[in-house]
C-alpha cells in the first residue's frame, strides 16, 4: 500500500475522530453550542483534505495549535474533563502527525 494513501486515510479518520472527541465534552457538562463552535473551524480544511491537496495539508497543520492548547488547558485545569481532554489531545497529535506524514510522502506537483 502507498504510504501517502495510508496517511491520507489516517488523516481523514483522525479528523472525524477529533470532531467526535470535541463533541464528547458534552458528557462532562459543556453545552452543545460550545462544542459545536469548537468543531466548526475544523470544517474549513475538509474539502482540501478530501481532495488530497498538499497546500491544504500544509496549512491545516496550523489548525492543531489551538486544539492542543485547549486540551492541555482542560487536562490541567478541569478535573471533570480529563478523560475527554486526554483523548482529544492524542487525537489532535495523531491528526498532526498523519498530515505531516502525508506531506512528506505525497509527490510534489511542479510549480
Amino acid at each position: 500500500m502507498n504510504v501517502a494513501a495510508a496517511a491520507r486515510r489516517a488523516t481523514l479518520a483522525l479528523w472525524l475522530a477529533l470532531c467526535a472527541g470535541l463533541l464528547s465534552f458534552t458528557a462532562v457538562g459543556y453545552p452543545w453550542v460550545l462544542c459545536g463552535l469548537a468543531v466548526l473551524p475544523l470544517l474549513a480544511p475538509l474539502p482540501g483534505l478530501l481532495r488530497g491537496r498538499r497546500r491544504t495539508y500544509a496549512w491545516a497543520t496550523l489548525f492543531t495549535v489551538p486544539y492542543v492548547m485547549f486540551t492541555i488547558t482542560e487536562l490541567l485545569a478541569n478535573p471533570r474533563a480529563r478523560w475527554p481532554a486526554s483523548v482529544s489531545l492524542l487525537l489532535v497529535f495523531g491528526w498532526f502527525c498523519a498530515m505531516v506524514l502525508y506531506l512528506r510522502s505525497a509527490p510534489r506537483s511542479p510549480e
